[in-house]
């Protein structure tokens, strides 16, 4: 048996250190450092074996033999989308988001309706528990069985008496093993533990889920190490006051990260949504002043939203500029530039911007949505119901040209769209849509053609 050997951990940022420090020299942090115990005896591998492994030889690139990699459906298209076809055998996946968001909940409706042996490992909640989510979820599946357990090594027994196809961990925090002597979701605990399990996925090609608790920045907690290590990192978005969702891959070894999933939570789970942007937009009957559809980007699949804008005089004296689900400092650079290059007095005005559907956006290729809502609610003007918008906005009050701008047109064109406002300089490989274009150059000329 080795000796025991500790270290000290930084626990915002997962450094090294030999000794104590005061401050993190890394996230420059204070009182962050603690002492860890690192080994305890010799680690052997997940599953004995008296195997003696060959060293590998390098081999020419050119020598290697490409593999197609074997996927596994879930049954579910969003997270099948984002994936980029399904669960590779062998990959782990970690799945991040607030508490609340719908993680379990997402990971849970996948075992229970894919048709495969799905070992589901809890250290957060009973069985019962999981139950009473599963008859939530009115979903039911015969091969999937439910474990609470924290211990790695009590896992793996489990593991290789009932050898599943697919294993879910929630959560990795949860987790300890016996070769470390710390408290479960410390630095070492969780480097450690997400290295048997990866150690198990690739050596039985069986595909693990880890779900990851973040913190309050918004990142995965434990160490930065823990993204590096796994194959796929997806993070869970929304606001919990809304009921959409959106699944985005920060990290994809087996496909792209562009591709994003968009959810709707109910009472009895979470429903994909196949074409957002008829959800996102309001259904008015009448035409209302202060609002404005722009074709936006979430990675590479086009959305239409809608900007709603409210402009009234400010009583304080001091003026109020406040966001939901856009950035404020973008917004008051693009009243600077309404006030400074286009001439419109807002200076002394109340202005409140708000995306709906409670999504976040930061594609710029809305400034020229944000901007038309403002004019019309200072203006109590409507838009028509049937133009949009996609360009982005410069200092010097120019319309700037945006990327994939034909893939918006075609979505807006879809929708029933009859005008699209962008930018003159975004050259098109066709000119027949259905839609009609118009090409603009300043802020002034979309204003000339804005109103109803």
């Amino acid at each position: 048996m080795a000796k025991t050997k500790t270290s000290f951990f930084c626990q915002n940022c997962g450094a090294q250190y030999a000794k104590w420090l005061g401050q993190c020299k890394s996230c420059n942090e204070w009182n962050t450092i603690v002492e860890e115990v690192i080994q305890k005896e010799e680690k052997r591998a997940w599953k004995q074996t008296s195997k003696i492994k060959k060293a590998n030889k390098a081999v020419k690139i050119n020598e290697i033999a490409t593999v197609k990699e074997d996927r596994i459906s879930t049954k579910n298209n969003e997270l099948n989308r984002v994936l980029g076809g399904g669960l590779v055998k062998g990959s782990v996946v970690l799945l991040g988001g607030e508490p609340g968001i719908g993680k379990s909940t997402l990971v849970l409706q996948i075992a229970l309706s894919i048709q495969k042996k799905v070992l589901y490992v809890s250290g957060e909640e009973s069985q019962a528990q999981i139950k009473m989510r599963a008859e939530r979820l009115k979903k039911t599946n015969e091969n999937c069985f439910v474990l609470t357990e924290t211990n790695t090594q009590n896992i793996f027994r489990t593991i290789e008496e009932f050898t599943p196809e697919i294993v879910v961990i929630d959560s990795i925090q949860t987790l300890h093993t016996d070769y470390i002597e710390s408290a479960a979701g410390s630095i070492s605990q969780i480097r450690e533990t997400t290295a048997e399990l990866i150690k198990f996925a690739k050596e039985t090609a069986t595909p693990v889920i880890l779900i990851g608790h973040i913190t309050k920045d918004g990142n995965i907690a434990g160490p930065k190490i823990l993204e590096h290590m796994v194959d796929v990192v997806l993070q869970f978005e929304g606001d919990r006051n809304h009921v959409y969702r959106i699944l985005r891959a920060q990290k994809n070894r087996y496909g792209s990260t562009s591709e994003l999933g968009i959810y709707e939570m109910l009472n009895n789970g979470l429903n994909e949504i196949i074409n957002p942007s008829e959800i996102l937009i309001s259904q008015k009957d009448t035409d209302i002043s202060g609002t404005a559809i722009a074709a936006t980007l979430e990675g590479v699949r086009p959305l239409m939203i809608e900007v709603q804008a409210l402009v009234s005089t400010a009583v304080y004296g001091t003026p109020q500029r406040s966001t939901t689900g856009y950035d404020t400092k973008r917004l008051n650079m693009l009243l600077a530039v309404l006030e400074k290059r286009a001439g419109f007095r807002l200076g002394a005005k109340d202005v409140f911007l708000n995306i709906t559907g409670g999504i976040k956006v930061d594609d710029p290729a809305i400034d020229l949505a944000v901007i038309s809502a403002i004019l019309a609610s200072n203006e109590d003007e409507a838009i028509a119901q049937d133009f949009c918008f996609a360009a982005e906005i410069g200092l010097t009050g120019e319309i700037r040209p945006v990327r994939k701008v034909e893939q918006r047109i075609l979505e807006a064109e879809k929708l029933g769209f009859s005008k699209i406002f962008i930018s003159k300089f975004n050259k098109l490989s066709k000119d027949n849509f259905t839609i009609k274009v118009v090409k603009v150059a300043k802020v002034e000329d979309v204003f000339s053609n804005l109103f109803v």
